[in-house]
Order: C-alpha cells, then sequence, then structure tokens
C-alpha cells in the first residue's frame, strides 16, 4: 500500500509477489475490477498472469442495463436480469453477449445507448468472464477481500478530523502493512506476532 502512486505501487506489488514465490508459481490469477490502470500493470509485471473480472462489477453492468430498461419498476428489471445474471454464472458469456447485441438492436435512441454502453465493456472483458470455470478450479470469482481491506485502511487513514503529512501517512499504512502480514516480528523481534519460529 503507499500513497506514492501506480508506479510505486506496481513495483511494492511486483516485489511482494516475487516474495511469495511469482517465479516458481504455476498459475498466477489477477482478479480485478476492470479499471483500465490495473488491467496496464498486469500486463506490465504479470504478463502470463489469467486475469479475472470480478463478478460483482460484471453483474453491476447487467444491473445498469436492467435499471435502463425498466427505470420505474424494480420487480421487472429482476425479472428481466435474473436469465441474464445465471448466464454470466454458469460460463456462458458469448450468449449473454449475443442477447444484449440482439436487444440492442430492437431498442432506440436512449435505451440502446444505455445498451451498448454496458455491451461495450463486457465485450472488452469478455475472456475474463468465465465463472464456471473458476467455480470448477476453486478458484476467487471475485475481488471482494481486496475491495474490503482497501475499505479497512480508508476507515483506519481518513477519520474525520484526521490529517497526515504524505511522509507520515506512508510510514503508518507501512505499519499497519507488516501487522496485517504477520511480519511486525521483522520491526521488532521481540514481538512473536506473524513468526513462524515462534509458533
Amino acid at each position: 500500500m503507499t500513497r506514492q502512486g501506480v508506479n510505486s505501487l506496481r513495483e511494492q506489488l511486483f516485489a511482494e509477489a516475487q516474495r511469495h514465490g511469482l517465479a516458481q508459481a504455476a498459475k498466477v490469477l489477477v482478479v480485478a475490477d476492470g479499471a483500465v490502470w490495473i488491467g496496464n500493470l498486469t500486463g506490465d509485471r504479470f504478463a502470463r498472469a489469467h486475469q479475472r473480472l470480478d463478478y460483482y462489477h460484471a453483474s453491476q453492468h447487467l444491473w445498469a442495463v436492467a435499471h435502463a430498461l425498466h427505470p420505474e419498476d424494480e420487480t421487472a428489471a429482476r425479472a428481466w436480469v435474473a436469465p441474464l445474471l445465471q448466464k454470466l454464472k454458469s460460463g456462458r458469456a458469448p450468449a449473454l453477449l449475443n442477447d444484449l447485441r440482439t436487444l440492442a438492436k430492437r431498442l432506440r435512441q436512449k435505451k440502446r445507448q444505455a445498451v451498448e454502453a454496458e455491451l461495450n465493456y463486457l465485450e472488452t472483458h469478455q475472456e475474463r468472464m468465465d465463472y464456471d470455470a473458476a467455480r470448477r478450479a476453486g478458484e476467487p470469482q471475485g475481488s471482494g477481500a481486496m475491495e474490503s481491506t482497501c475499505r479497512q485502511y480508508q476507515c483506519r487513514f481518513k477519520r474525520p478530523g484526521q490529517f497526515w503529512s504524505c511522509a507520515g501517512d506512508e510510514a503508518l499504512m507501512c505499519l499497519e502493512t507488516f501487522w496485517r502480514n504477520k511480519r511486525w516480528h521483522l520491526l521488532f523481534p521481540h514481538s512473536t506476532h506473524g513468526d513462524p519460529s515462534k509458533n
């Protein structure tokens, strides 16, 4: 974790991945929300990694279509999106995208634009949406654990009334990360937190 920008984060992530055996890994998986900067970082440092679009983010784009089609009727939106979410979960992304293409052709103006916008996003990530394969392999389908960790950091360091210098914030984030990763003993040898030789 860092406030020094994406370049610094990229170097930290790569170093940590190396420390955990990246060079010997049979498979590397990156699960993310589809942000361009994450894709660029992955291509730069983890070029051979398999990538997966977080299921929640993919489903949000289907819900956006549902609400564009049924803006005043949540029940109708739920009924419309249910079979598409099932296709998404079961690894039938090509069929799902075909459904959306067919739908877009039948619509006009604003609704068509809404569908096409979400369709473009999903088409961009089509190769990253095989959630059935993820389920069968026992791999994560979403980035919820990381999203939760980010939220915990934000709650810790962005509380009302807190004002940090960049250097002070960076130092405290470093300490927090060492604690969370059970590496506290590397900073404070008298501590047993996370020290495998003391367990």
